[in-house]
């Protein structure tokens, strides 16, 4: 993408809002170094190199007050993340001092940025394309390895690269077609209809692995969603308690105790879980409440990722614990683990019992299970291996190297060019008229372009720079 050319200095704070050690204040515009150096101590800073740092004082230059001592990072454009001039001043972390900062550079000449603008800058200036973009927000908001290294893997242009070559290749049969349009009348055929058979085949088969990924991908991004069900008093509180490490939830012998959702998140081994607590599950509740909460746990558990099925082995038997998940996730493509809990009160035999019987399913498959005490912190090492196992399977094992898609928009873009590449495989099938097939392939093209940015709007555009944080 060519350079964009902007009139204005935008300034923010890069830094978490807040008292704190430092923080950054980042100027980027062509009077970035100018702005600054009305305010610096050090006057040689216009002619100074980029990548260099400087200490010295900001100072008021209308009242003559030293504001702080600061250093200050210079950038030269177009060696820069804007590819404008970029100043970077680094200050002590006072909201009070910030303040005063920002105020003194707005009334030197720069503008407050908008939520996004640095990064909004950097991809119409061509440093970044729209789905790199979007992956610099992914990875300030990572939370966990796999989702950092998802994140980064796009940033680099992983994801980007892949989408340019498959562009690349479809451009060069969409001009072929193009061209059959100017010389309709002559009824000559410039693309081989063979070779495009072969690359559509290719290309929708590329496409479909990264839908199949966003599956994987939204787990990476956003955590997975584990619901604790089972009958009042199985220990569900406990178990989340304990999964947590801390008093979450309440926890009494009291049946019913829990009438409303609890839900909080942990990593396990680089994954995120969202666990949710639910009210007991009987047929009969107490009150009118507690039916409302068997209501919502229902609810919830047609919402979930992962249902966690939670039983007292001391209280159920492996025929009772498998009609009620049955029950439970009637109609549903929903993975269960069931966990058999109270392991410290059971008889030996007791999960051995279960291990043998408890089974789902007409296709008699092995419900996985896992026992454990969780009042007494015990199994719960086994339960968090098998819920890691349970969500990673062996997909997970190459996102080192793997595209994985984690954007909803991304995803919807990618739905509608196999929706198109499909009709070019239909009209190709049937002897469909050249100016539809290139017409599907034109729309197609769109949307493999509008991930990277290549064709955009500014209505695409600011619905997505402003989820970001301003100063990023």
């Amino acid at each position: 993408m060519a350079q964009a050319l902007f009139s204005d200095t935008i300034v923010a704070l890069s830094t978490p809002p807040g008292a704190g050690a430092l923080a950054v204040v980042r100027l980027s515009g062509p009077a970035a170094v100018a702005i600054t150096a009305a305010v610096f101590s050090k006057k040689s800073l216009p002619e100074a190199a980029g990548h260099t740092l400087h200490y010295g004082t900001l100072r008021d230059s209308a009242s003559g007050d030293v504001i702080d001592e600061v250093v200050v990072a210079l950038y030269r454009a177009p060696r820069s993340f804007t590819r404008e001039d970029v100043v970077e001043i680094s200050c002590h972390g006072s909201d009070y001092v910030v303040r005063q900062v920002l105020a003194l550079l707005l009334r030197h000449g720069a503008r407050l940025a908008e939520a996004g603008e640095f990064t909004k800058r950097a991809f119409l200036n061509g440093a970044l394309d729209l789905a790199q973009a979007e992956a610099v927000a992914d990875l300030i908001a990572a939370d966990s390895a796999l989702s950092h290294r998802v994140a980064l893997n796009q940033l680099r242009g992983g994801f980007s690269q892949e989408l340019r070559e498959l562009r690349g290749r479809l451009i060069k049969f969409a001009a072929l077609l193009e061209l059959e349009l100017d010389f309709g009348e002559e009824d000559v055929e410039f693309a081989d209809r063979t070779g495009l058979a072969r690359l559509l085949a290719e290309v929708r088969g590329v496409v479909a692995g990264l839908l199949r990924s966003f599956e994987l991908g939204n787990v990476i991004k956003n955590g997975i969603t584990a619901v604790i069900a089972g009958r009042p008093n199985a220990g569900k509180s406990t178990l989340l308690n304990a999964l947590l490490r801390e008093e979450r939830a309440i926890v009494s012998a009291i049946p019913g105790t829990t009438r409303d959702f609890i839900e909080d998140e942990v990593s396990l081994d680089g994954l995120r879980f969202r666990f949710v607590d639910t009210a007991g599950l009987r047929d009969n509740p107490a009150d009118e409440v507690e039916a409302i909460g068997v209501r919502r746990t229902r609810q919830r558990v047609r919402q979930a990722a992962l249902l966690l099925y939670l039983f007292d082995l001391t209280q159920m038997t492996p025929g009772e614990v498998q009609a009620e998940i049955k029950e439970l996730t009637e109609g549903l493509d929903l993975p269960v683990m069931a966990v058999g809990n109270k392991t410290d009160l059971a008889t030996p035999e007791t999960p051995k019992a279960f291990a043998a019987e408890l089974r789902t399913g007409e296709s008699g498959a092995e419900t996985p299970l896992v026992f454990v005490a969780a009042g007494q912190n015990q199994g719960l090492e086994a339960l968090q291996a098998a819920l890691v196992a349970q969500v990673r399977g062996s997909a997970l094992e190459n996102t080192a190297s793997a595209t994985i898609v984690t954007n909803v928009r991304h995803a919807r873009a990618l739905e509608t060019a196999a929706a198109h590449l499909a009709a070019v495989q239909a009209g190709l099938d049937t002897g469909r008229g050249t100016e539809l097939l290139a017409a599907d392939l034109r729309h197609a093209l769109a949307a493999l372009g509008e991930i990277t940015g290549e064709i955009s709007s500014e209505d695409l555009l600011t619905s997505i720079f402003t989820q970001f944080c301003i100063g990023k």
